[in-house]
């Protein structure tokens, strides 16, 4: 009994560390999605076409 408590644990744990993985990598892409808007604005300001 104990060691499939032991084991449900595990998979209960595993199964958050991978979608917590799944979403910080998706938070990553929005990030950078995000930063090279802000660059493209930023390069056409540069000309004065803001």
């Amino acid at each position: 009994m104990k060691r499939l408590m032991a084991l449900m644990l595990l998979a209960l744990f595993s199964m958050g560390t991978l979608s917590a993985c799944n979403t910080v990598a998706g938070a990553g892409k929005d990030v950078q999605g995000a930063g090279e808007k802000v660059e493209d604005a930023a390069t056409n300001c540069k000309d004065g076409k803001c």
